[in-house]
This record gives structure tokens, C-alpha cells and sequence, in this order.
């Protein structure tokens, strides 16, 4: 049952072929087994998953089913949930039970989507490795010796050892992409403001962007469905119709103008993912697509501008976390800055500090300008840079990584090599387009992850052209082995 896709186990629930509760109570067997050996989850919600599964089988037998009810998923522990545990992977929320549901929560409910639990998580959406969860790494199951990717690593973990059959995640620099690429699975980020941001826990407000983790494009389009729309509640959300993603999946991609920016095939890109990357490349061109080499020449600036913009963001979002407000509050304080002192330094791990500090400096008087001021006219060149090329291309492929999931502590003594991991996403959160990653092949065991970019609000392509290549392929379709599974 755990092997189906989303399309699959809602086809399966209309048929009566199994019921919500079976399923749901499958999936949370395969999540209490895996618990000590992969740790995706940060809270489970056994209780609640049952009790919404039933109330789903009602409804189906009332003839009041959706297209996903009864359908099991797994929130990101970023996203707010009513009367559950909230943590951002960190000690600071430990404690924080959301007194109220995120948008794209509350749309889940809505659709009558079953919540497993809440996922594991780089702290405060901070890592490319989930290294830096108060909680503890999450293990990649293709290889448990390697990081699952970040910060949505607990999410896309969970969908490849087939312990959710989609989840949510969030992209900041590439942290729904990245992940997916490393896990083997399918990775969309939409377009900026396409998805609610209210009840999304923030760290850089003008990047992060909520989107779909699945095992499929055809599922991501469905999830994306749900997901997707004008939210009142946010400000950065897009007032624009939203089409049915589903309705275009099978049209054909002959003639369809693909760009290859050379420099996305520099030399730091490893060359085992090279050649899977062109091999995926080659088989678009046989299926009638034209390739057409491009220049993205700004993109060698997009790593050192997003470590300005996004910290000088985290540094402020951050502030509200005092132990007073919100978040870990000391014990037995001195006065009141030592009770301020202590309650953030006790409650933010290493990589938050660091970046809380970054921005604060990048933020201060004499160096606005300097650092601040000059990253974000940057960011408007990297934008424009899309903007030519989209001239002339319908969408731009490439690597999603540079390379395959790299071992535990490889990289955290280097936090400039852990950064270069996002070198080819960044960008894409930089401009507010949408780029989705999709299964396109292995190296040495490990999965990697084919990108694929598209214009403002063009999911709909993306997800098609995604598609399509995953008709005649079966990347998608692989499954790590794991005993304990």
C-alpha cells in the first residue's frame, strides 16, 4: 500500500479497494518502526490521524468525498497546527503549542487530507544538510551514512522511505528542491506568493515560499491544487486565478524551447551528476524538445547575495523570538538583559547565531549600504537575467545539487561549502520564480536531481514538462531498501 503514489491511494479510497483508516494506520506502523533508524518526524499525531480518517471514511460513505479525502500527509514542523507542537526544529519553540492552523494547513483540512504529523527540519529553515535540528539529523535512506538535504529534509526523507505519501515543505534558497534531489523524489517550488505564507513560520519573508513534496509530478500537481490561492491574511499573496494543474499534464513537449545555462556546467559540478544531468537533457531532446545553450552571467554573484539579503531578513524576523514574546525563556535570570542574553543564547542553535548576527551587521549603520543596498540591486540583475532568457526559452534546465548526498559532518566545519550546495536553487528564490526537481538518475547508489525552472506563475508547465519525462521513465518510481521498512 505504501508503495502508491498519491494518485494511486486516492483512486483506491473512491474504489473502496482500502479505507482512510487502513491506510492511515499503515503509514503510522511504518512511521513508529522507522522512528529511531531515519528520524523524519518531530511529533506524530496518531490521535488525530485516526479521528480525521474516519471522519473521512464518513464522508466518502455520505457521497461528500473530495478527490483527496481520506489521502494521508505530512505537514513541515514550520507550518503552525492547532493545538500541536510548533518547533521549527528548535529548543526555542520546544515548547510552543500553535494556538491556530497555517493557511496551507488549514487548506489540507479543508480537502479532508489525513495529517500524519509534522516533519523534522533544519532550525528555523537554516541548512542545506538538516544537520541543524535541535531534534537531531534526519538520515537519508538511500544511504543513512548521508544528509537527506535541507532545511525540508524530515519531508523529503519521509516521502522516499514511503513514510508519507507527500508532504509539505518550504524554499528559501532551495530547500524543497535540494532535499528532493538528494531523497530521490519530486520537489516543486512555486512562484513567489503563489502559496500562503500566513502561519508559516518566517525566515527571510521576501524568499521563503511553501510548496509540494511528492513522489510524482501528477501528485505535486494535485497537491498544489490544494495548496494554492489568494489568502487575505498575507500580504505578499498573489490575487490571480488558479488553474487546476492536473488539466495540462498531458500535453505534448514537441517543439518545447529549453534553456541550458553554461553556468549550471561549470567546473564545480561533479561530474557523475553531469552526465546524469545530460542524459536526462538528451532524452527531452528525443522527445522532441530543442535545446538552446544560455547565459545567466549575474548567477556567479546569487550565493554571496542571498547570504546578505537572507540573513539581514532572518536578523529581524528572529527578534520577536526573547523568551518574552515568544520562544525559551531562561531560568533564574540576573537582570533583565542577562534574561535576554541567556533565553536566545540557550534557545538558537549555532547556524541561527550566526546568521542573526550577518544580518544584524549587514543591517547596521555604514554598512546598509555597502552590503544591504548593493545585494539587492544584485538581486534585481539576477532577476533580469531570467527575464532575457525567458525571451527566448520556455523553461531552463539543470542540476538541482552539484553533487549527491555528501556524509554527516562533512561540511558543517565549512559553512561556505555547506552554502555552495544551494549554488544552483538560489537564484531561482532570488527572482520569485518557480523551479521544481524531479528523479533523474544515480550516482554511486545515491539519487540525483534534475531542475527545471520556469517563468512567473507557469507551474502548470513545469509540472507538464515534468511529466512527460516521467511517463517514459521510472527514476521516480525507485525505493531505497531499508530491513527495518
Amino acid at each position: 500500500m505504501h508503495n502508491k503514489t498519491l494518485v494511486e491511494l486516492a483512486k483506491g479510497l473512491e474504489s473502496g479497494e482500502f479505507s482512510s483508516e487502513e491506510v492511515t494506520q499503515h503509514y503510522l506502523d511504518r512511521i513508529e518502526r522507522s522512528a529511531d533508524s531515519l528520524n523524519c518526524y518531530i511529533t506524530v499525531t496518531p490521535e488525530l490521524a485516526i479521528q480525521q480518517a474516519q471522519a473521512a471514511d464518513q464522508r466518502r460513505a455520505n457521497g461528500e468525498a473530495g478527490r483527496l479525502t481520506g489521502v494521508p500527509i505530512a505537514h513541515k514542523d514550520i507550518f503552525c497546527t492547532k493545538n500541536i507542537k510548533t518547533s521549527c526544529g528548535s529548543k526555542m519553540l520546544d515548547n510552543f503549542v500553535s494556538p491556530y492552523d497555517a493557511s496551507v494547513v488549514v487548506n489540507c483540512k479543508q480537502s479532508q487530507l489525513v495529517t500524519l504529523g509534522k516533519t523534522n527540519m533544519d532550525e528555523f529553515a537554516m541548512g542545506s544538510s538538516n544537520e541543524t535540528s535541535y531534534y537531531g539529523s534526519v538520515k537519508n535512506p538511500w544511504n543513512v551514512e548521508r544528509v537527506p538535504g535541507g532545511s525540508s529534509g524530515g519531508s523529503a526523507a519521509a516521502v522516499a522511505a514511503r513514510l508519507a505519501p507527500a508532504a509539505t515543505g518550504t524554499d528559501t534558497g532551495g530547500s524543497i528542491r535540494q532535499p528532493a534531489a538528494l531523497c530521490g523524489i519530486t520537489g516543486l517550488k512555486p512562484t513567489y506568493g503563489r502559496v500562503s505564507r500566513y502561519g508559516m513560520i518566517a525566515f527571510a519573508s521576501s524568499l521563503d515560499q511553501a510548496g509540494p513534496m511528492t513522489r510524482t509530478a501528477e501528485d505535486a500537481a494535485l497537491l498544489l491544487n490544494v495548496m494554492s490561492g489568494f489568502d487575505e491574511k498575507d500580504s505578499t499573496s498573489v490575487d490571480s486565478p488558479v488553474p487546476d494543474y492536473t488539466a495540462s499534464l498531458h500535453h505534448s513537449i514537441k517543439g518545447l524551447k529549453i534553456g541550458l545555462p553554461k553556468e549550471y556546467f561549470d567546473g564545480g559540478l561533479n561530474q557523475g551528476v553531469a552526465s546524469v544531468i545530460d542524459d536526462a537533457i538528451k532524452h527531452y531532446q528525443s522527445m522532441g524538445a530543442e535545446l538552446v545553450e544560455i547565459s545567466l552571467p549575474n548567477t556567479k554573484t546569487a550565493v554571496s547575495t542571498y547570504y546578505v539579503v537572507a540573513p539581514a531578513e532572518c536578523s529581524s524576523n528572529l527578534s520577536r523570538f526573547d523568551g518574552v514574546r515568544f520562544g525559551h525563556r531562561c531560568e533564574s535570570p540576573k537582570d533583565l538583559e542577562d534574561f535576554y542574553k541567556r533565553s536566545r543564547g540557550e534557545g538558537f542553535g549555532p547556524e541561527v547565531k550566526r546568521r542573526i548576527l550577518i544580518g544584524a551587521y549587514v543591517l547596521s549603520a555604514g554598512y546598509y549600504d555597502a552590503y544591504y543596498l548593493k545585494s539587492q540591486k544584485l538581486r534585481r540583475l539576477i532577476s533580469d537575467d531570467f527575464k532575457q532568457a525567458f525571451q527566448d526559452v520556455d523553461v531552463i534546465m539543470g542540476p538541482t545539487s552539484p553533487t549527491t548526498a555528501f556524509k554527516f559532518g562533512e561540511r558543517m566545519e565549512d559553512p561556505v561549502s555547506m552554502y555552495l550546495s544551494d549554488a544552483y536553487t538560489i537564484a531561482t528564490n532570488l527572482a520569485g520564480l518557480p523551479g521544481i526537481s524531479i528523479p533523474a538518475g544515480f550516482v554511486d547508489g545515491l539519487p540525483v536531481g534534475l531542475q527545471i525552472i520556469g517563468n512567473y506563475f507557469k507551474e502548470a508547465q513545469l509540472l507538464n514538462v515534468s511529466h512527460q519525462y516521467q511517463r517514459e521513465t521510472d527514476w521516480h518510481r525507485k525505493a531505497p531498501v531499508m530491513d527495518i521498512l
